[in-house]
């Protein structure tokens, strides 16, 4: 049927165009018609003409409706397809819990869990029967502090900050509300590689400065650190911890290149760089080639900024990388203050979609790698853990600090809560909500006032729900989470925990030549002048 219409449609329009072109000349009527029909068959034409789109040399016209279907491809899915749990990258549940918690309307949900309970892969977590009193006022009360025996400034940081994101990748419109909201709730904005802008300024919220592969903020003409430039910036009361980006979970070991047409005199601005040419993301840091170099970049930078928080951001690839790293901290005696794991679920506005899906080690995996070579090491008590990856609910934080995790940070969680409703165009610079574009049209969508409010909104209440979780658990805060504490069904038949499944190292384990073969064999091989000496099955 399709195939015996291919250009019905338009040699309809045709024939009709040229019957009423008469009737035109007479009735106002017919003239609105044929403004209508004449750019349609215009179109046709066109589409009949050009050499670029097969569907609308064959098509022409209501070919277009393919086009217009495919760009609302991701809404049409969410809205009409999808049910409640089984949506992705986040669900609709989930999408709906982070709205109510942003908006502060009631977030309960009725009639009991739509999850398989027991189906494999299902877990937890263990309440009490004596629960605790939650804690008072959890958005302040429940914090953590960060900064180990070199640090001059220690920082009290929230449970949950917000994660990185570069202005460029957001908009200034989403950067100043989140940065509003972080201020009223008095929790941490991190930067992200592009620099610390303007917008990040703007309203005083406390700031994590990443420093990336580019240097962005603080580097020469070539692109090298420059000590003088991150000195001036650091300073800022406004910075309170600085995090060396090592890699990140959506697009591991990738550089990247900013094209010329997108450097506005904005960013320009905000990552030292020339207005209007490319920009390159190098995929390596130029500061540092060995554990042992990276180890003194983290003095250097403690040193230049007054003794704050100087810590690193990885996805877990090569474990025996992250030896390395660790046992160039025993060799040299120089401690980060915190590391923050980052897993390869974890989101960006442009991935190729192989490194997506394919690369890097989920959160859970790469967070017990970490915790276990810290605490085999007997480093751990010395450095704090961030993890990042997903982590939009009480429940998944509560299972990635039962896990290790001092705190948590969420990228995508702020930016539902500035209004995003995961269309998936990041990367066009057309996201319909203003969140991930510059365009100054677009962006009059996002009220900042009204979304900062929503910021501090989902903070608020996602804290509070983690505190009424610890509570029930018969404990007073998220650093009493164990392992135990959370169980998962390995099979239909079989339950276990995660002290279990994960085997939790104990204090010097690497060090005394205990811990468990595989692991053993990645410390021993591992070098504090090589990232990776010796891969092998590591």
């Amino acid at each position: 049927m399709i195939e015996n219409a291919r250009t019905k449609v338009f040699w309809g329009m045709l024939v009709l165009a040229v019957l009423v072109l008469p009737l035109a000349l007479v009735s106002p009527w017919f003239l609105l018609l044929e403004v209508v029909l004449v750019p349609l068959v215009l179109l046709g034409v066109w589409d009949l003409a050009q050499t670029r789109h097969s569907i609308l040399r064959n098509y022409p016209i209501v070919g277009h409706l393919r086009f217009v279907f495919e760009d609302m491809g991701p809404e049409l899915h969410q809205y009409l397809v999808e049910n409640d749990t089984d949506g992705r990258p986040f669900d609709r549940d989930t999408r709906s819990l982070m709205y109510e918690r942003a908006k502060g309307v009631p977030d309960q949900k009725p009639f009991g869990t739509e999850l398989d309970v027991y189906g494999t892969g299902y877990t937890w977590m263990t309440h009490s029967v004596a629960p605790h009193p939650m804690i008072d006022e959890p958005e302040r009360n429940m914090r953590i502090t960060v900064g180990g025996p070199h640090c001059a400034q220690p920082y009290s940081s929230s449970v949950l900050n917000i994660s990185a994101m570069s202005f460029g990748a957001l908009g200034h419109a989403a950067v100043r509300a989140m940065n509003l909201g972080a201020k009223k709730g008095g929790f941490a904005h991190d930067t992200g590689e592009g620099g610390l802008s303007k917008y990040h300024r703007e309203n005083g919220g406390d700031l994590i400065w990443q420093v990336g592969t580019g240097y962005f903020g603080c580097r020469t003409p070539d692109g090298d650190f420059s000590p003088e430039l991150f000195q001036e910036t650091a300073a800022l009361e406004q910075v309170k911890m600085i995090e060396i980006k090592v890699s990140q979970g959506a697009k591991p070991g990738h550089g990247g290149i900013l094209p010329g047409a997108k450097v506005t005199e904005e960013i320009a601005e905000a990552r030292l760089v020339p207005a209007g040419q490319d920009v390159l993301s190098p995929t390596y840091h130029k500061a540092f080639s060995t554990p042992r170099e990276m180890m003194s970049f983290i003095t250097q930078l403690r040193e230049l900024s007054g003794g704050k928080p100087v810590g690193f951001k990885i996805c877990i690839g090569y474990p025996i990388e992250i030896a390395s790293i660790v046992k160039a901290m025993v060799e040299t005696g120089v401690v980060p203050d915190f590391i923050v794991v980052d897993g390869g679920e974890g989101g960006t506005g442009a991935a190729p979609l192989e490194f997506s899906d394919a690369l890097g080690a989920p959160l859970i995996e790469g967070l017990m790698i970490v915790q276990n070579v810290m605490v085999g090491a007997g480093l751990r008590d010395q450095v704090k853990i961030g993890a990042s990856g997903k982590l939009v609910s009480a429940s998944a934080m509560a299972r990635a600090m039962a896990l290790g995790a001092d705190w948590c940070n969420s990228a995508r969680g702020f930016m539902f809560a500035v209004g995003c409703i995961q269309s998936q165009r990041c990367h066009t610079n057309r996201c319909p909500v203003g969140v991930t574009t510059q365009n100054e049209k677009l962006q009059r969508a996002l009220v900042v006032p009204d979304k900062a409010e929503r910021v501090h909104g989902f903070h608020r209440h996602t804290v509070h729900a983690l505190a009424e979780m610890v509570a029930a658990m018969g404990l007073d805060h998220t650093a009493e989470l164990r392992p135990d504490h959370v169980l998962q069904r390995v099979s239909t038949t079989e339950v276990r925990s995660f002290t279990e499944i994960h085997q939790p190292f104990t204090p010097g384990q690497l060090l005394d030549g205990t811990a468990p073969a595989r692991f053993q064999d990645i410390w021993d091989r591992a070098s504090a002048d090589d990232f990776r000496p010796s891969v092998g099955a590591a």
